[in-house]
């Protein structure tokens, strides 16, 4: 990525004297910030960031099972247990038994899970407008294809004792 491409704020100070945060503990900074945001959008729709998650995976990706939907969203399976059975509780999702093996249950979204999802998502979508305001669409881009490559080299060679693995990032929420 060039300095053309992603030039520094106005307000940062580019001085070589003058040492730059490490780009990981602005990634922090900005997941913090986008969680406290989503947070509290989402909470309009009764719904937390990892269920939102959840849903927009299940939207993209029906008829998953729910081991198969917490290694997308990055929760445990415990946790999805409980996620999905408040999701088919509020009328959300539905649980299909697979033909060939009863005992997995595919997911799929209800018209009112679908109708949660699609405001979710605005609200969602509101959030990044607001986040990348000031940035041309080729800022944008680059910022998304350097995120991107950012995620690919830490999971395709993940660190002994590094969460995660590559079929994490497939059908990941952002999208």
């Amino acid at each position: 990525m060039t300095s053309e491409t992603l030039s520094a704020a106005p307000d940062a100070d580019t001085r070589p004297d003058v040492e730059q945060p490490r780009v990981t503990y602005l990634v922090k900074r900005l997941e913090s910030a986008v969680r406290r945001d989503m947070d509290a959008v989402l909470q309009e729709q009764g719904l937390t960031t990892p269920q939102y998650a959840a849903l927009s995976i299940l939207g993209r990706s029906p008829g998953l099972s729910s081991a198969q939907l917490a290694r997308r969203a990055f929760v445990t399976a415990q946790s999805m247990q409980v996620m999905v059975a408040a999701f088919v509780r509020n009328g959300l999702v539905t649980k299909r038994p697979d033909t060939r093996n009863p005992r997995v249950l595919h997911l799929n979204l209800t018209e009112a899970g679908k109708g949660v999802l699609a405001r979710s998502q605005e609200a969602a979508d509101r959030l990044e407008e607001r986040m990348v305001a000031g940035l041309s669409e080729a800022q944008v881009r680059a910022l998304r294809d350097a995120m991107d490559a950012c995620v690919r080299n830490l999971m395709a060679d993940p660190s002994p004792g590094a969460a995660g693995a590559p079929s994490a990032v497939e059908g990941s929420p952002a999208g």
